[in-house]
């Protein structure tokens, strides 16, 4: 039995680690449209969009081309035939999704999109709407958290930037947390659904067993 499974949760939860990992053990695809964002975002700057403008951002909502790669062993965005998976992880990016990803206009493409990729199931999707408006008849949802100075820590550790300090990436943080929360399209927030598994303590093995564990659980009683 293949099934649809929605990670949810804030950035520096260990979404994208944990939802790889789960692929990986149950030989299913993976998506992350965290990347998609991000990459959309890019295509905006690239272009010369102002992304603090929604009007001019949903008038080209529909115009970037973007592929995803599902191997969870090479996960890879393009966007008009260019490898962007290093520089929608920069800074710029980084300090502009937010602004980009709470169009509607943005969410209904990507949103189509990545519905078109997770038909047929035998896939982990992570992000922020997954399990609330992506596939809301998922029948695995789970709901990665963390405490706020981990997930910053891990934040921090990912960026590899010796001038991105804790602090700063726990500001900037919490000033994405407050927008993806607080938007109008598809906020971040928890399906009622959804398990809840607190990470701040946990290894990633740890996570991934227990959402393997959800899912065979789901598979047997389904």
């Amino acid at each position: 039995m293949t099934l649809i499974i929605a990670m949810d949760g804030p950035s520096g939860s260990g979404k994208s680690s944990a939802a790889k990992g789960v692929a990986r053990r149950l030989g299913y695809r993976y998506l992350d449209t965290g990347a998609m964002y991000r990459a959309i975002t890019w295509w905006m700057l690239e272009q010369g969009v102002d992304v603090e403008d929604a009007a001019a951002v949903a008038a080209r909502a529909d115009e970037a081309l973007i592929e995803m790669s599902t191997d969870p062993d090479a996960p890879g965005i393009r966007v008009g035939g260019v490898d962007v998976s290093g520089p929608i992880r920069g800074r710029e990016v980084t300090g502009a999704v937010s602004a980009v990803s709470r169009v509607p206009e943005v969410r209904a493409s990507l949103v189509a999109r990545q519905r078109e990729i997770m038909a047929g199931g035998g896939i982990v999707a992570e992000g922020r709407d997954i399990g609330t408006v992506v596939a809301p008849d998922a029948p695995v949802k789970v709901f990665l958290t963390a405490s706020e100075e981990a997930r910053a820590l891990r934040r921090a550790r990912e960026i590899a930037d010796p001038a991105v300090s804790v602090e700063a990436t726990l500001a900037d943080q919490a000033r994405r947390d407050r927008l993806d929360s607080t938007r109008t399209a598809s906020p971040l927030t928890k399906a009622d659904d959804a398990v809840e598994i607190d990470s701040t303590e946990l290894g990633l093995d740890e996570v991934i067993d227990a959402v393997v564990r959800l899912v065979k659980e789901r598979a047997a009683t389904g």
